[in-house]
């Protein structure tokens, strides 16, 4: 379980949490969740999400159980400090799609005092780290990994399998574009589009020997 860091109120000196998972594992609900209680504690909260990611609305962040809050889209990770002057709790949605200046900007608002809260893809639907997430990870004070449950299994999913058969990094999409898998299940069906993929050569045709013409 997850508790805000109340230890020393005199420290200066903010913190970073990162909630991480693979889709459908309810990265941004929880995300919402830290927020909106800060909200409640009337903290100054900004939220920000990549201008790219316009799936359910162009300008709030919501989870795929319709739960909403207003967000500022951005085109870059460099934006972000401008626009979260003096708040005190900074939340970033969807952070895999940000470039890497997203690493820093999180440790200079860290750095300033701010609680920052991040969400994000730990990897992509090829099973690798996603982007600037593992560098996230490395340099938060808190670290939540959320799982889904496997449509295959039943069991804990932790990797976003592509159903389609678009190559591209990045994809927005929902369950017509992606499952949630386990461990094993990821590995099979990874192996079975390998084995389909592959392009079988006809073997070539062995010439026959031509036919003794002598008397």
């Amino acid at each position: 379980m997850f508790l805000e860091n109340t230890v020393n109120h005199k420290e200066q000196f903010g913190w970073i949490e990162v909630i991480c998972g693979s889709m459908f594992s309810g990265k941004t609900e929880e995300l919402i969740r830290r927020l909106k209680r800060a909200q409640f504690a009337r903290q100054k909260v900004e939220i920000f999400k990549p201008t790219i990611d316009v799936r359910y609305d162009e300008t709030k962040v919501v989870s795929h159980d319709a739960n909403e809050i207003r967000s500022t889209p951005v085109p870059a990770a460099a934006n972000i400090p401008i626009l979260a002057d003096g708040c005190d709790v900074v939340g970033i949605d969807e952070a895999q799609f940000f470039d890497d200046e997203i690493i820093r900007v999180c440790n200079d608002l860290a750095n300033k005092g701010i609680r920052v809260i991040v969400a994000g893809l730990d990897m992509d639907f090829k099973g690798n780290p996603f982007g600037p997430m593992p560098s996230l990870m490395a340099t938060a004070e808190y670290v939540t990994k959320v799982h889904a449950v496997c449509t295959r299994t039943g069991n804990l999913a932790q990797y976003s399998y592509r159903k389609s058969k678009n190559d591209n990094l990045v994809l927005l999409g929902e369950v017509e574009e992606y499952e949630p898998l386990s461990r094993g299940a990821f590995y099979k069906a990874m192996m079975r589009d390998k084995v389909r993929n592959m392009k079988v050569n006809d073997a070539e045709e062995v010439p026959s020997k031509p036919k003794n013409t002598d008397a």
